[in-house]
């Protein structure tokens, strides 16, 4: 496509979809995004949109007057105009996708909520979703018949915690046997970058009704810097067992590292208290100063900008060229 493309950004995500936008040189395209007095609402583009290449960003976490489901409802309605009004082509950007995290049955009669969301974006025609650390990779592009672009954080990661670990050895650490996939694709990127060996681990863990049990250790973390990889954070439960589990067998050091930092109300008080040396998650998710987790870790917390990742992702695909490539080398 020759002309330049059209991103957008929704309710609060829009100072976010706005370094996005400046990370490519571009500035956020006009929108309206009205409330009614009966809860309902609606979001239009207020410029056209017609033969253009349009990217929507949203990103779908839960916030004080926005549930993670209105924020989707919103997203689906806003594609649904911008196909209407004669958008070659929507790409949904939703660094957070809400309702990925149930993406199987284990349980008789359990919905798959991420099926049941990809449907929605099938039907309001979106020709892709791009989002970041999706919860089971392989889930998220067997569920949509678009286009789906998975991007990740590892490099970011990798390049912040690189001099962080200088010469000291290191290992990666799964939280459990689900993100095995996840933590051993970044302990080779590591590897790479650091130009050494890095040990790995994992923690046993199994969750059934909110109860998580599991006792298991296998790595080999004594004397390093253990790094602790997972997509996202709730309560924080995971993290704290699996530092604490780091700390017996003779960790150093213990960084915990995740993409989104979707809060639930004791994260701060269960993160606080945690034996980690540092918290690194990205701002898929704000965190506020003021949050009970800000608060709680203070200086041993650190929020990474995903913006020049998704703004790359967004010129190349644009461009169509590697989005590959660009997770190989990051932003």
């Amino acid at each position: 496509m020759t002309t330049e493309p059209m991103i957008f950004a929704l309710g609060a995500s829009r100072s976010f979809g706005a370094a996005v936008a400046a990370s490519v040189g571009l500035d956020l395209a006009p929108l309206e995004e009205r409330a009614f007095e009966d809860g309902e609402y609606k979001l239009r583009p207020l410029t056209s949109v017609r033969g253009r290449d349009v990217y929507a960003v949203s990103s779908l976490y839960a916030e004080a007057g926005a549930s993670g489901a209105d924020k989707l409802l919103k997203l689906l309605f806003f594609i649904g105009a911008l196909k209407d009004n004669g958008a070659a082509r929507v790409t949904a950007v939703a660094p957070y996708l809400a309702f990925s995290r149930k993406d199987r049955r284990t349980k008789p009669r359990d919905p798959i909520a991420t099926r049941y969301v990809a449907q929605l974006f099938d039907a309001m025609r979106a020709d892709a979703v791009m989002t970041v650390d999706v919860h089971n990779i392989a889930a998220f592009e067997n569920a949509f018949r678009c286009e789906t672009l998975p991007l990740d954080a590892h490099a970011l990661f990798a390049k912040h915690v690189a001099p962080l670990v200088a010469q000291a050895p290191v290992a990666v650490v799964s939280p459990d046997l689900g993100g095995e996939k996840r933590a051993e694709l970044f302990r080779q990127r590591l590897e790479r970058l650091l130009q050494r060996p890095a040990a790995k681990a994992f923690m046993d863990k199994v969750r059934s009704e909110g109860r998580v049990s599991g006792e298991i250790f296998a790595g080999d973390v004594a004397g390093r810097t253990a790094l602790i990889l997972d997509d996202l954070i709730a309560g924080g439960g995971t993290v704290a067992r699996t530092a604490a589990a780091c700390r017996a067998q003779g960790a150093a050091q213990v960084f915990a590292l995740a993409t989104h930092g979707v809060f639930a109300k004791a994260a701060g008080q269960v993160l606080g208290a945690a034996p980690i040396d540092r918290l690194i998650l990205t701002d898929s998710v704000p965190v506020p100063e003021e949050s009970p987790v800000a608060q709680a870790l203070g200086a041993r917390l650190s929020v990474l900008p995903l913006a020049p990742l998704i703004g790359q992702a967004i010129r190349r695909r644009h461009e169509n060229r590697s989005i590959v490539d660009l997770l190989a080398e990051g932003p």
